[in-house]
């Protein structure tokens, strides 16, 4: 039987602060990480979340916990999400109630995470089937699409969500997923062409430069080094735990599963790749003929390869860069640009074409998963979007964000009274107004079609003249100036206050989780989000499959000399909507908590958490939760989990449960000023009346215990005495039946032993004769045999004595030769012919015998040893010999170099793409491939070069670019130079008249000289009609350098780079090697 444990059995601290007591901030912060340290991380508030994240996994989200939670009560198990998540889907399947889930909290508080575990949970409780899942698939994978390109690396969060999102789950009368809508608020574009020190740019820049394989990247015209890239911060561009490179195969597979086409998925590359390109362009001032700065871009190629990706005429961007047009009505002024305001065209056309393409990937997006069937569907949002945001620096972004946040703040307030509101009524219990703090007030100074700052910032940006963002701040201390949440240097003076924390150039709004300070500075430009008409022009000319979709201002035939609306307007009516959207649905919250600033597991900072109980209005929550009745319970559970504490419901109540806990309540004479019966529930007021029940049930079971304990006991002890006295008589049985046995075989065992001592002793008597009767018969034949040789020796004396010498020695001749071969078959030495190992020669007389087995021996090994050669083994050790021949006991290099292999090809000149084109040019097969070092005889440096030998030439080439420098013939080559020393130097000198030597002869240095040298001495005695090239040893040998001759002396010294041997320029006619003198 399945056993269910509620919220209150083995609780960590209180898994429901509505039953916190007392309730103070202290009790509540230290409740929340008492339950943090036990890795408890989700707490209750009434029917809200809150989630602190543990920055690291936690065995909580299996599949056996999904199954765990599946359709069961909200109260019923620990507290966790997928009770939300179960909560919210069983009331949209069986209720037909449209539901929202709100998740709010602060950057890295772990709301995007939390998104994804709401999501996937539905995803796994509703219906099955091949269409439901690639519905439910292609809703899981939008997100990291989603995540690539609207996601940061920040100071707080390492995958900090730089957008809101909004996502309308549609669900059939089944509750089986049909598809979704996504909506996005306030994407951070800013961060396109600047980002905060310590963070980076947008997921997606970095995933494409470190996945897309090369030939992406050539086609996008890119590099993989992030250094090269303007936009591209590089203080932070690694990230500890994120791979970018397996992120970007994620984002193409999710993108496949989404619905991108291939075709479709490249234009988006191309557009994130001309971003980049567009950060790269830089400009220059150059003065015109009337003394006006006019912008140029500096190096064109950024810019030629921009124009490339788009398909756009270079002429046409250039000149939107350093002109812009200006038409009112009939007229139109085309005015230069300085640089500064080239720059800012080109950030702003930046930060336009990278929103913009996010927004039509989310359209794309909604396109594929949006439900098809036009019936009316049922609608689960999830709203993950930014939390209150409090920096040192506070601007318009922060404002935007913070008024969101106010806007929910205020439709959490609304709602959870309303909810609470309408289970009161539907309980049959009297309603209580509460009083709250209303932040009306708050949001009504931001949005106020009149007076509110938003509506300020608009008139200030359309009203012609010169528009600051001084003028802004003068207008709102003229008109909020008197407000009670609006503070200014200018407004506190004027009251007569001294606050030198406020700046002239700041204001302060005194919001619901706080004070937040924020600079005046860019509102006016953020809040215009200008984009010249040239630049929209521009690039609705692109040929680009996209562009004409991004910018449908730029069309010619469709000029509006209407300003656009302000990104300020624009995200107010947005948020205007998802609240009367919210407003329709039933709302679940959950509030996502930070733990700590350094992202680190197993840390709690008290004074950060407090901070955001704070700002999230979670005290608040509690006290409105609490203001009427703590505690609220179906009678059928409450009944089953204290019917144990009166005798009148225990064991069992068989009237109504109603009935039942009266009764139970009653018999424990709890106040009746302490709980209200509702029509399905009991309601609790006080959670000590609750802790009293728990109280007096954990007494109850302890007594319980203790009597099942006792009746248990009792029965062991009857059960194990009824076991004993029947293994006694059955023990008692086998013992008598074996002692029986014993006495049996104790009499057997001796009539034994009696009846072998008397066969003994008669077999011992028997034994004593014979052996008498058998020494007399060996005598008497002992005797006879003596007596028979003596006879015969007598006889035979005579014709032993004549020939016993010579047989005797060629008996012991013949013994000692056959021990001799038989030690020598036993003690043969190796087969290895390198082996001059052999068995001593025992005798003197053998010494002839034992050398020429030797040499036998010797020449029967090598014969062996050489059978097993392969042609490829022959030729190597041919060369081996050959080199033996050029320089042993000539050069010091040359002891280190035979046990070296000959390896040839070192560069794998035809399996390494590098050397692809260098290869094409070789058309015969290369017979040594290596990096060699040729000497400058200018100063004594080298360079590297590739040295190619093939059967008819010997190739040098640039290392780096592959290009062939010189390409000299075997049959000009006249002879090779080296020192007698340890060095690599070694000279290639060139027959006089010869086309080769036009240049003169090469110096080169190479760890590989033996090598080198021997199979050029090889391959020109085998191709050459004539003799080999020749062979100079010498530490001292000329080389002609184009018209003159350098002599070239070896010395022995302690050169500058350590072990190696080095070059000197002494004077035009002189060059010194250096050699280090061998340990």
């Amino acid at each position: 039987m399945e056993v269910k444990t509620s919220l209150l059995d083995n609780m960590i601290g209180v898994g429901d602060m509505v039953l916190l007591e007392p309730l103070n901030e202290d009790s509540f912060l230290d409740n929340l990480k008492k339950r943090f340290d036990h890795n408890e991380i989700y707490t209750y508030i009434g029917s809200v979340v809150i989630s602190i994240n543990p920055y690291r996994s936690l065995p909580i989200y299996t599949p056996e916990k999904v199954e765990e939670y599946r359709n069961r009560n909200f109260y019923e198990l620990s507290p966790h999400i997928y009770a939300l998540a179960d909560e919210a889907y069983r009331s949209l399947r069986d209720q037909d109630k449209d539901q929202c889930i709100l998740i709010t909290g602060e950057s890295g508080a772990g709301k995007t995470e939390a998104s994804k575990l709401v999501m996937s949970y539905v995803a796994a409780v509703c219906g099955k089937g091949q269409e439901v899942n690639k519905v439910k698939e292609q809703l899981l994978q939008s997100n990291p699409v989603l995540e690539a390109f609207g996601n940061a690396k920040t100071v707080r969060n390492d995958n900090s969500s730089r957008f809101g999102k909004y996502m309308d789950i549609e669900f059939d009368f089944k509750g089986d997923p049909l598809g979704g809508v996504i909506s996005n608020y306030l994407l951070e574009k800013s961060r396109v062409v600047k980002q905060p020190r310590g963070e980076r740019n947008f997921h997606i820049f970095y995933q494409l430069l470190s996945g897309a394989s090369d030939d992406t990247l050539k086609k996008l015209k890119l590099d993989r080094d992030f250094s090269k890239y303007n936009y591209l911060s590089l203080d932070s561009a690694a990230v500890s735990g994120l791979d970018d490179a397996a992120n970007f195969r994620t984002v193409r597979n999710a993108m496949q599963i989404v619905g991108f086409m291939e075709n479709e998925m490249q234009s988006v590359l191309e557009l994130v790749a001309a971003v980049l390109k567009l950060g790269n362009i830089e400009f220059k001032p150059e003065l015109r003929c009337n003394g006006i700065d006019e912008s140029r871009v500096k190096d064109k190629n950024d810019l030629k390869e921009m124009c490339e990706l788009l398909g756009i005429e270079q002429s046409v961007l250039e000149r939107a860069f350093s002109y812009r047009t200006v038409e009112a009505k009939m007229e139109k002024v085309s005015t230069t640009l300085n640089v500064a305001q080239a720059y800012y065209a080109r950030d702003a056309l930046a930060k336009n074409l990278y929103s913009r393409l996010f927004s039509w990937l989310i359209t794309r997006i909604n396109e594929t998963i949006r439900a098809q069937a036009k019936t009316r569907h049922k609608v689960m949002g999830v709203l993950d979007i930014y939390g209150f945001e409090i920096f040192e620096d506070n601007s318009f972004e922060q404002f935007i964000i913070n008024y969101c946040n106010e806007k929910l703040q205020q439709i959490f307030i609304e709602l959870t009274l309303r909810e609470e509101q309408e289970e009161y009524v539907r309980e049959g219990i009297e309603w209580t107004n509460i009083e709250y703090f209303n932040n009306a007030i708050i949001c009504d100074l931001i949005e106020n079609n009149q007076n509110g700052i938003l509506a300020m910032l608009d008139e200030e940006c359309l009203r012609p003249g010169t528009v600051t963002d001084e003028t802004f701040l003068d207008k709102l201390n003229t008109i909020c100036a008197e407000h009670q949440h609006f503070e200014s240097r200018l407004s506190k003076n004027s009251k007569f206050l001294t606050d030198h924390s406020l700046p002239h150039n700041c204001f302060r709004i005194q919001h619901y989780a706080g004070k937040v300070l924020y600079k005046a500075e860019g509102f006016v430009d953020k809040n215009n989000d200008l984009l010249y008409r040239d630049l929209s022009q521009a690039m609705y000319k692109a040929n680009h499959s996209l562009m004409k979709q991004l910018f449908p201002e730029g069309n010619p035939a469709k000029v509006n000399l209407k300003r656009p609306p302000t990104a300020g307007f624009q995200f107010r009516a947005s948020v205007g909507t998802l609240m009367s959207n919210l407003q329709t649905k039933n709302p679940n919250y959950i509030r996502c908590v930070k733990p700590n600033d350094k992202k680190a597991s197993h840390i709690f900072t008290e004074a950060l958490v407090c901070h955001q109980v704070r700002y999230l209005g979670l005290m608040e929550n509690v006290r409105v939760r609490r203001a009427g009745y703590a505690f609220r319970q179906a009678y059928e559970p409450c009944l089953e989990r204290y019917k144990m504490l009166c005798k009148k419901t225990w064991p069992h109540w068989r009237g109504p449960a109603r009935e039942g806990v009266e009764v139970l309540l009653t018999d424990l004479q709890v106040p009746t000023e302490e709980f209200s019966y509702g029509r399905s529930k009991i309601f609790i007021r006080n959670p000590r009346t609750l802790f009293f029940l728990e109280e007096k049930r954990k007494q109850c079971l302890e007594d319980l215990a203790t009597l099942i304990q006792k009746i248990y006991r009792g029965w062991k002890c009857r059960r194990q005495f009824l076991l004993l006295k029947k293994s006694q008589i059955v023990v008692a049985a086998w013992y008598r039946r074996y002692a029986q046995q014993k006495k049996y075989q104790n009499i057997k065992k001796a009539t034994t032993v009696v009846q072998s001592y008397a066969r003994g002793w008669q077999a011992r008597k028997l034994l004593r004769k014979l052996k008498h009767e058998k020494k007399c018969e060996e005598a008497v034949t002992t005797i006879s045999a003596y007596w028979h040789g003596t006879q015969v020796r007598r006889e035979y004396r005579k014709f032993f004595r004549a020939n016993a010498g010579k047989k005797i020695y060629n008996f012991t001749i013949q013994r000692i030769m056959q021990k001799y071969f038989l030690d020598l078959k036993h003690n043969m030495p190796p087969m290895s012919p390198i082996d001059k190992s052999w068995p001593p020669r025992p005798y003197l007389f053998l010494e002839g015998v034992h050398t020429e087995l030797k040499r036998i021996f010797h020449l029967w090994r090598c014969k062996k040893y050489r059978s097993q050669f392969t042609e490829e083994k022959r030729a190597v050790y041919e060369e081996k010999l050959k080199a033996s021949e050029l320089f042993k006991d000539k050069k010091a290099l040359y002891p280190s170099s035979v046990s070296q292999p000959f390896k040839g090809d070192y560069l794998e000149i035809n399996k390494n793409p590098k050397y692809q084109k260098l290869n094409n040019v070789v058309d015969e097969k290369v017979l040594l491939a290596d990096v060699v070092n040729k000497i400058n005889r200018a100063n004594g440096k080298g360079s590297a070069r590739i040295l190619l030998l093939t059967k008819r030439s010997l190739i040098l080439a640039d290392q780096k670019t592959g290009h062939v420098k010189a390409s000299v013939p075997l049959a000009d080559l006249a002879s090779v130079s080296a020192s007698t020393q340890a060095d690599g130097f070694f000279a290639l000198q060139l027959k006089e008249g010869s086309t080769s030597a036009a240049k003169g002869d090469f110096l080169l240095s190479s760890d590989h000289l033996i090598e080198i040298i021997t199979k050029l001495h090889r391959v020109s005695a085998s191709f050459s009609e004539k003799e080999p090239i020749g062979l100079d040893i010498s530490d001292e040998f000329l080389v002609q350098f184009k018209h003159d001759k350098v002599c070239i002396k070896f010395i022995q010294g302690s050169p500058k780079n350590g072990n190696n041997a080095s070059c000197k320029r002494k004077n035009n006619r002189l060059l010194e090697v250096s050699v280090p003198v061998s340990p």
